[in-house]
């Protein structure tokens, strides 16, 4: 068991927000059963049909998107989503975005005491929207003010994720450890653009988006590091995770738990080799507390809250 606040996740491996929808598409065809957790799609106040297409585009070892938080809005995760989760046992952690503080409080009040949600993954760090989500990721204070604002409505587990768009993440990793944030998930997607030679035009409709997958993961790994040994918090690591032993090092690197994201893309159940190869090793080496930073020797972090 990874404990994060009140939160006990029954495995170290979950969904990263967006690619797994709302889990309840799977679950429709598939046991969830080993998965740590499932961080559902961005939440935003209102509904928002994201960006225009082109959305997607497939890179060397990776992936850009621009989906821009198209979602069905807090009123119907609570109303059509939330039931059906109540009735798993894999948690569900509700990844909530906004545009202001207002809208980030307001959502975090409303999912306070909703059965069948069992935590907040607090997203300042969305490069795909115009306005807000990335604005509070990038500043040390405005990180702060939105994690302190969101912790004052809610006892929920609080898991803030982080921006790799950044000059020096560990400020801002510190900042809202102060502010009240139970764990830190690390990285948000980095900045990226594609260009089609023939319209001479940039691939996705935004212009650029964001890059995910396995060309991210050297970067991930030596963020995951330096916050790792920067906060007593839990970090949890996401970045191109396709294998156990991918998931391994960020573990080593002083990771509790980690997230997969475009794997799921190309195989939605890939996350069950990726745990039980990890389950493996860690009963070889001794559990997780045995390995978490091993590899990192200025490692400070912790395996639960």
């Amino acid at each position: 068991m990874i404990a994060v606040r009140s939160l006990c996740l029954p495995g170290p491996v979950m969904t990263a927000s967006g690619v797994f929808g709302y889990g309840t598409e799977f679950a429709e065809r598939m046991s969830l059963a080993g998965l740590g957790a499932v961080i559902c799609k961005g939440t935003t106040r209102e509904p928002r049909i994201g960006n225009e297409p082109l959305r997607l585009a497939e890179t060397p070892a990776g992936m850009l998107n621009a989906i821009g938080l198209a979602n069905i809005g807090i009123e119907a995760v609570i109303a059509e989503k939330a039931p059906i989760w109540a009735s798993w046992d894999v948690p569900v952690i509700v990844n909530v975005s906004g545009s202001d503080v207002a809208e980030y409080t307001h959502i975090a009040a409303r999912l306070a005491g909703c059965p069948g949600v069992a935590g907040i993954e607090l997203n300042v760090s969305c490069p795909n929207v115009k306005a807000g989500g990335i604005a509070f990721g990038i500043d040390a204070a405005a990180a702060a003010e939105v994690t302190r604002a969101v912790r004052d409505v809610t006892q929920l587990p609080l898991i803030v994720k982080l921006s790799p768009n950044v000059t020096d993440i560990r400020t801002i990793a510190r900042a809202v450890e102060t502010a009240g944030a139970d764990a830190v998930s690390l990285i948000n997607t980095v900045y990226g653009t594609a260009i089609d030679q023939q319209s001479r035009r940039p691939l996705l409709a935004p212009g650029r988006g964001g890059l995910s997958g396995p060309a991210v993961k050297p970067l991930a790994l030596a963020l995951v590091a330096e916050v790792a040994a920067t906060v007593r918090i839990p970090v949890i690591g996401i970045g191109g995770i396709l294998t156990w032993q991918d998931a391994a090092e960020y573990i080593l690197a002083g990771a509790c738990a980690v997230q997969m994201g475009t794997a799921l893309l190309l195989d939605p159940t890939a996350w069950r080799h990726v745990t039980s190869g990890l389950r493996r090793w860690l009963d070889k080496e001794g559990g997780l507390e045995a390995v978490v930073g091993a590899a990192n020797p200025r490692f400070k972090g912790k395996t639960g809250g």
